[in-house]
Formats: C-alpha cells, structure tokens, sequence
C-alpha cells in the first residue's frame, strides 16, 4: 500500500477539481468509513449524503475506502469503531440515567452521547428511558388499581 494512504485524507465536496475555495466540507477517511456503518451524528450523515450526490469524486475516494475496509486492510481506529470499544455497556447507560454513576464517569458519557454523538449509545439511551416510562406508567396504574379494590374495605373498618 503506498504511504499516502495510510494517512487520513481529505475531500472537497463542492465538485471542483481545485479543491482551493473557501468553505467548501472536506471528509477524512474515518468520516468516511462512520458513514458506512452510520455512526456518524445525524446532522453530518445528511451533509456527506448530499455531497455524495454532486461530487463524483467523493463517490469514487468513498469506493475505495470502502474497497480497503473489505480487503481486510484494518486500523486500529477502524477496529476500535467497529468494536465499540468506547461505548459503554446498557447496564452503564441505565446507571447513568438513574444519576449513581461516579462524576467523572458519567461525564464520560455524557461526552460520548453529546459530543462524540454515539448514535448507537443515543438509541440505546432513549430506549431506557421508554422502558422507564413505561415502567412508571404501568406501576401507577397497578397502584391504583390496588387501592381502588381495597378502598371499601379501610371505609368499612374504620367505621
């Protein structure tokens, strides 16, 4: 493999050969394998998408990433990727909603959900806090069901 390719590359999306024009998005290599296995924020998946549609070039360099990725041809940052070795398990999500986590952890993963925009992480966040809900909804509705059918025997022994 040439040198040039083991260093993360960069892209014009503004389909211009020059590549020079201010303010014009430019992919690295890891951007480009995250949009494969859509990890990358929401926001910037869109971004790349629509670039992908006016910038061949772009559509050929993410060919060939992807074409390295499936030969086998491994980074130890694609590898840390597609592992998740960074995201932290459910359980440790579930904790960190219920505020018991130590600070500096759960500002770790506030970092990974906020800034870093875990996808995976986010779902599985909004996911425990459905089940949350859920859980909550149906405990005040068996509460309520309880003292319901046990209202008329407090009144008949009080009396």
């Amino acid at each position: 493999m040439p040198p040039s390719e083991n260093k993360p590359q960069r892209q014009n999306t503004t389909g211009s050969a020059g590549g020079s024009e201010v303010g014009q998005e430019v992919w690295s290599d890891a951007e480009l394998l995250a949009f494969f296995e859509e990890s990358l924020p929401a926001a910037k998946m869109a971004k790349l998408e629509n670039a992908c549609r006016h910038d061949q070039a772009l559509r050929q360099r993410l060919a060939r990433v992807r074409g390295r990725e499936d030969a086998g041809l491994h980074t130890v940052g694609a590898i840390w990727r597609r592992n998740r070795l960074s995201c932290p398990p459910r359980g440790e999500l579930g904790q960190y909603l219920l505020r018991v986590l130590p600070a500096e952890y759960a500002e770790y993963i506030r970092f990974h959900l906020e800034i870093v925009g875990c996808r995976i992480c986010q779902a599985s966040v909004r996911d425990l806090e459905l089940q949350r809900e859920a859980a909550s909804t149906e405990l005040q509705q068996r509460q309520s069901r309880f003292f319901e059918s046990s209202a008329g025997y407090l009144s008949k022994r009080q009396s």
